[in-house]
């Protein structure tokens, strides 16, 4: 490979690196260091069209009026999906009727597999008031680009795959506007006070 073309990759990898540097400082200046919720615009979240596991169209205007906590995943995750929506699902059960004034979705980033069906069947295992959002290629990749997720088919044995994918739940207020994360793993009273935040900020 020619020296130029060398520089080229480099420079577009360090391209790429920085990129990603700059969402998580971004990510992280939402949030205090006890991890309460510091309010203001970012450019995360925007308009979408998908497809509810009842089988209805929604959009991001279906959401609005109250605060979200929206998690990209699919129903094929071995680990970080199932984990986090049974732990929002306790934290539903936690907050008692203030969690009526939440809305809570999860996004299906494998459009290949996942279907209103396939969503319906997944998501009844956790809290009913967390909706199964799926679409298609084209629609999951206009709501990953508005969220600015994160995600990648990987190969296994057998001619199978899995998805590499964003591990945190996003945190929007009631106007659409982007205001923090739970993390994947963080301590459960610290996200139980950020929903309530998010409760009483509305």
């Amino acid at each position: 490979m020619r020296p130029r073309h060398i520089g080229l990759l480099a420079g577009g990898a360090l391209a790429v690196v920085l990129a990603l540097v700059g969402f998580a400082a971004l990510v992280s200046s939402r949030q205090s260091p006890t991890g309460t919720i510091v309010t203001g615009a970012a450019s995360i979240g925007g308009p979408f069209a998908l497809t509810r596991s009842d089988g209805r169209a929604v959009s991001e205007r279906d959401f609005l009026g109250k605060p979200t906590a929206i998690f990209f995943g699919f129903t094929f995750c071995p680990e970080v999906c199932p984990t986090t929506l049974y732990e929002l699902s306790g934290l539903i059960k936690e907050l008692g009727p203030e969690a009526d004034k939440l809305n809570f979705a999860f996004v299906s980033v494998d459009w290949g597999r996942d279907g209103p069906e396939e969503l319906a069947s997944y998501t009844s295992a956790f809290d009913s008031r967390i909706q199964g959002l799926s679409g298609t290629e084209a629609e999951i990749e206009t709501v990953t680009r508005a969220y600015r997720v994160y995600y990648k088919r990987v190969p296994i044995e057998g001619g199978d795959y899995t998805i590499d994918h964003t591990a945190s739940v996003y945190l929007m207020d009631q106007d659409g506007q982007f205001v923090g994360t739970l993390a994947y793993g963080e301590a459960r009273d610290t996200m139980l006070e950020k929903l309530r935040r998010l409760v009483a900020g509305a």
